[in-house]
């Protein structure tokens, strides 16, 4: 018996206002930037455990302007703590849904996938019989193995 994870029925207007509600969300956040993953990969990244310290290390530098040298826009790192505040608790609902539609995705195609697989083995069953063994041949090539070239000698 074939599997069935999960059964939805969309509508397309209900496909429609979840995309108008991605794009609105998108168009609610203007400045976002997109940088290639090279670019990410040379970034300091503030993670968890240098939360706190970051945040120290700012509020005293606040709090003793005479040290901080005119070079170091603390002003600036202190603008982008606050939209770093704002803007964590949008990622972590676009991460939860996100999470939420991969594993949707992900259990609709293992359903379909299932039944094709069960389905396959009746064709091969007894396809010739229904006259289905060219539809066979066709379908089989999705579990051709590629051969490797063996590598000739020098």
């Amino acid at each position: 018996m074939a599997q069935n994870i999960v059964s939805l029925d969309f509508t397309d207007e209900q496909i429609a206002g979840a995309v108008a509600g991605v794009q609105q969300a998108a168009a609610s956040l203007p400045g976002l930037i997109g940088m290639e993953t090279g670019d990410r990969r040379g970034l300091t990244l503030l993670g968890p455990r240098s939360q706190d310290f970051a945040r120290q290390t700012l509020r005293v530098l606040a709090q003793n302007p005479d040290i901080v040298p005119a070079s170091l826009n603390l002003t600036e790192a202190q603008a982008d703590l606050a939209a770093l505040d704002k803007l964590v608790p949008v990622l972590e609902q676009l991460q939860r849904l996100t999470t939420r539609v991969e594993d949707t995705v992900a259990a609709l195609g293992s359903d379909v996938m299932s039944v094709a697989l069960e389905g396959y083995a009746h064709i091969k069953l007894s396809g010739a019989a229904h006259g289905l063994d060219d539809l066979r041949k066709e379908l089989s090539g999705r579990f051709a193995k590629t051969r490797r070239k063996t590598p000739q000698p020098a």
